[in-house]
C-alpha cells in the first residue's frame, strides 16, 4: 500500500475572547477531509514561522487556506490601506514563511483563496484592496448563498497546468473581496466573467497553483480533480 503524503495545512487564528479566553487556532473540518479523502495525510500548522522549515523537513506538500482577513499591503509594495482591509500579521509572517520554504525546495504548494493571494504576493504580485471599488460593475465575489452551491462560472486558460488537470470550464463558489492585481512571475490560469483573477501557477514548479474559490467544498467536479492531481504530485 503506497504511503500517504503528508499534506500540512495552514491554520487560522483568532486572539483571546469569544469561543475561548485564551488565544485560538481553527480551521474547517472540510479543508482536511478534502485531503484524506484523495489519499493524503493532513496535519495543522501553527503560526511559528521560526519552526517553519522543521515542518517542512516532515512534509510532502503545504495547502495555504484561506481566511477572513488579508494580506498586508505593504508586502506587495503599497503604504495606502483600504479601510476594508483587515490583518492577522502573526498568521501572514508565518504563511509566508512555509510558502517561501516549500517553493525553495519545490515542493507541491496549493493557494486557497487568501492563499492564492499570499502566493501571487510572493510570486512578485500585487492585489486589488477592494474588488467593488476596482471593479464598480463586477460580479459579487462575496456570495450571500451557501459555499456548496456555485456563486459563478471561471474560464479556465487553455495552455495552463490547471486546465490540463480539470479541463473545462468550471462553476465555483466566491467568497473574497480581494483579488489579484498585477500577477508577477506567476501565470494566470483562470478568469472570472468580470475579468477578475480567479486562479494563478508557477510553471516552473513542480506544482505551484493558487485558486481564489474554496474546491474543498466540491462545488464542480473541477475541485476533485484538482485535489487528485495535487497529491498525485506530492507522492512523486
Amino acid at each position: 500500500m503506497k504511503k500517504r503524503p503528508l499534506i500540512g495545512l495552514t491554520l487560522d487564528a483568532e486572539p483571546a475572547g469569544g469561543w475561548s479566553k485564551y488565544p485560538w487556532y481553527a480551521l474547517r473540518q472540510n479543508y482536511f477531509d478534502a485531503v484524506n479523502r484523495h489519499g493524503g495525510l493532513a496535519i495543522a500548522l501553527p503560526h511559528d514561522a521560526a519552526l517553519a522549515e522543521a515542518y517542512l523537513d516532515q512534509l510532502d506538500g503545504l495547502i495555504v487556506t484561506g481566511g477572513a482577513f488579508d494580506v498586508d499591503p505593504s508586502l506587495y509594495g503599497e503604504h495606502d490601506r483600504h479601510e476594508t482591509v483587515s490583518l492577522k500579521e502573526d498568521r501572514t509572517t508565518a504563511e509566508l514563511a512555509f510558502l517561501k520554504g516549500a517553493m525553495a525546495r519545490n515542493m507541491p504548494v496549493l493557494g486557497i483563496c487568501g492563499g492564492q493571494q499570499l502566493l501571487a504576493v510572493a510570486l512578485g504580485g500585487t492585489l486589488h484592496q477592494h474588488i467593488p471599488e476596482a471593479f464598480p460593475a463586477g460580479l459579487e465575489h462575496e456570495q450571500k448563498t451557501m459555499h456548496y452551491a456555485p456563486a459563478h462560472e471561471v474560464e479556465i486558460l487553455q495552455g495552463t497546468r490547471l486546465s490540463d488537470i480539470v479541463g473545462a470550464n468550471m462553476q465555483v463558489n466566491s467568497s473574497h473581496h480581494q483579488a489579484v492585481r498585477r500577477h508577477g512571475h506567476a501565470k494566470i490560469n483562470a478568469i472570472a466573467p468580470d475579468g477578475v483573477i480567479e486562479g494563478i501557477e508557477d510553471p516552473t514548479r513542480k506544482f505551484c497553483i493558487g485558486v481564489q474559490w474554496h474546491p474543498e467544498y466540491f462545488v464542480d467536479p473541477g475541485d476533485h480533480a484538482l485535489y487528485a492531481a495535487f497529491i498525485q504530485a506530492c507522492h512523486e
